[in-house]
């Protein structure tokens, strides 16, 4: 039986992503660490990077939007490790950068909706036997500053009209953190929605006023690492409260 934590982050394909990061530093805290994305190859990669460096990092296949998928990934979880003890939502889209109410496309913003609501619902609701097997669950839904109403930077009252179909999901999935707080807080899972920041994930971004990703991915940590009487139900970044 695995004594270490085991952590789970969804949409780890990028060495310049949040999930890498958020990977590293959380395996280089001891815990063990399963990245999944899409394409098996690109988590093998990235995991045989950290491996390198002596972190215990297993890679495995997971597509949030495909429900065989999901039941393929809590299996080979289940058989090879018997529980889980964190669930980092991290997986997400980011599509029509310029849309608005007005000019949205609906097909897309379906999609969008699948990817950054449904794909983590459905993940959730998968993983949730498995996490209730530990001691101290945890689950973090990365989400965004966009989908709150009055974060001063990002929010919707106070953003420009764009990215309206991101902003939305991330609202809805805000909500959903809400939620299923409420819902699962007597079993001690704690569930917390965490906004990263602007995030320096891709290149240019840091000319734009983008914080490093090691900065984003602390928050993400954070969470991750609450003890038992810690916050659930909360929206975070940099371990401070955000509105709503």
């Amino acid at each position: 039986m695995e004594t270490r934590n085991i952590v789970l982050i969804t949409g780890v394909s990028r060495k310049e992503g949040l999930g890498y990061e958020t990977a590293r530093q959380l395996a280089g805290q001891g815990y063990k660490v399963i990245i999944t994305a899409r394409d098996y190859q690109k988590a093998a990669h990235l995991a045989a990077t950290m491996q390198e460096d002596k972190l215990d990092v297993v890679p495995m296949e997971l597509d949030i939007s495909n429900a065989e998928s999901i039941t393929k990934c809590v299996q080979h979880v289940t058989e090879r490790l018997g529980r889980l003890d964190v669930l980092i939502n991290n997986a997400g889209v980011m599509t029509d950068f310029t849309s608005t109410i007005a000019t949205a496309d609906l097909g897309v913003v379906k999609a969008c909706f699948d990817s950054n609501v449904f794909g983590p619902w459905q993940a959730t609701q998968a993983f949730l036997p498995l996490l209730r097997k530990s001691t101290q669950p945890r689950i973090v839904n990365v989400t965004s500053g966009m989908g709150s109403y009055d974060d001063p930077d990002f929010g919707l009252h106070h953003f420009p009209g764009v990215l309206t179909t991101y902003a939305l999901t991330k609202l809805t999935f805000n909500a959903l953190t809400v939620k299923a707080a409420k819902e699962l807080k007597d079993e001690g899972i704690l569930v917390n929605a965490v906004c990263p920041g602007f995030t320096a994930t891709y290149e240019g971004l840091k000319e734009q006023g983008a914080r490093p990703v090691e900065e984003g991915a602390k928050s993400i940590v954070w969470a991750a690492t609450l003890p038992a009487d810690g916050p659930t139900g909360g929206f975070f970044r940099d371990g401070k409260s955000l509105p709503w």
